[in-house]
């Protein structure tokens, strides 16, 4: 690290290796299909599939490898946003059953939409515009005061932090072998649901994309002469913000996160332009399309005011154990399953009650 900051500016240090995280986060999760929301459907309907165990997987890892990072000192967790200053305790939950709500409507989280541009798919691509149109609004537009409004009703003030290994007394290697029975628990989904290898390893490294930026972005923290903000993998924010940059450029200063973004898209694009996956799809009709841009403003909202996605507080939240991530994924995980039983089940379910056939 001191190679590079002798011979290269700060910001740029920060957004190349936002890059390449980004590139390592895509790519693999174009390959393991990591979803959220499919993960959540399976287990709503109690399949059990590949997908929930890709989730596992991915889920898992992060969590072990940001624990093991910080049990030696290599990450500074207790320096990040989510633990170093107040978050919104009503944010986390009401912003995450708006996004898990979302991500059913738009059939897919934000950073698969993000994946699934980059790969041809255009319903995605115009869904991931919306969704950091709005984020955008409700970060610094018109959506802000409301934003804040809903944030303030609870936050992490009042109840004496966030940090939830403290309120259960839990060390690192507790942490540790707890994220380790999940990782078992994905395992054993994955031989019984047959996922292939290459699958299950390929979700095992987007996992470890997240302990990956969390040690770049504390090893800038700590040696680079400005302050450098110490995170993970998200992007709610990060998309807002790139946005802006191309939008107005210089709109936003070059960061972590604003070489993350693009980094997913290149990853996502490179490895199926590799397996020969890339592939243009539309939108069915204008019904389909109402769904998705729906679904997209509920995430860009849900997701600012919960202060994170369903990686950015799902995944890279949850494995420091902020309070407010673990709040916001079972608000995801909940509003999920309600979302489809209320409006894709009877859709399913149609053609059998037009045959007679029970429900």
């Amino acid at each position: 690290m001191d190679f590079l900051l002798e011979r290269f500016p700060e910001p740029w240090i920060l957004a190349v290796g936002g890059l390449l995280v980004g590139m390592t986060f895509g790519a693999f999760a174009q390959q393991s299909r990591f979803c959220l929301r499919a993960a959540a459907l399976e287990f709503a309907h109690r399949s059990f599939g590949v997908r929930l165990s890709v989730w596992l997987l991915a889920f898992s890892a992060a969590v072990i490898g940001t624990q093991l990072l910080a049990d030696v000192g290599e990450v500074a967790a207790g320096e990040a946003r989510q633990l170093a200053s107040p978050q919104s305790v009503s944010g986390g939950a009401l912003g995450g059953l708006m996004f898990g709500a979302g991500m059913v409507l738009a059939r897919g989280c934000a950073s698969r939409l993000l994946v699934l541009s980059a790969t041809g798919n255009l319903r995605a691509l115009l869904s991931g515009l919306v969704f950091a149109v709005v984020a955008q609004a409700s970060l610094r537009g018109i959506l802000r005061p409301l934003r804040e409004e809903m944030a303030g009703w609870l936050t992490t003030a009042d109840i004496g932090g966030n940090d939830l290994m403290v309120f259960l007394n839990t060390s690192p290697l507790q942490a540790i072998l707890f994220a380790a029975a999940w990782m078992v628990a994905g395992i054993l989904i994955a031989l019984r649901a047959k996922t292939p290898p290459w699958q299950a390893f390929a979700a095992v490294v987007t996992g470890l994309a997240v302990p990956l930026a969390w040690w770049f972005t504390s090893s800038m923290s700590r040696q680079a002469f400005d302050p450098v903000l110490v995170e993970g993998i998200t992007f709610t924010g990060p998309s807002a913000d790139t946005l802006m940059l191309f939008l107005s450029p210089p709109g936003s200063a070059l960061d972590f996160g604003i070489g993350l973004v693009p980094g997913v898209f290149l990853g996502s694009f490179l490895a199926a332009l590799v397996t020969r996956e890339l592939v243009l799809q539309g939108f069915q009709d204008g019904r389909s399309m109402r769904r998705y841009l729906l679904g997209a403003a509920l995430m860009g909202f849900g997701g600012m005011l919960a202060g994170g996605c369903a990686v950015g507080a799902g995944i890279t939240g949850a494995s420091v154990f902020a309070l407010t991530a673990w709040i916001t994924l079972g608000a995801i995980w909940l509003a999920a399953a309600i979302t489809d039983r209320l409006v894709d089940r009877p859709v399913r379910d149609a053609p059998r009650l037009a045959a007679g056939s029970p429900a």
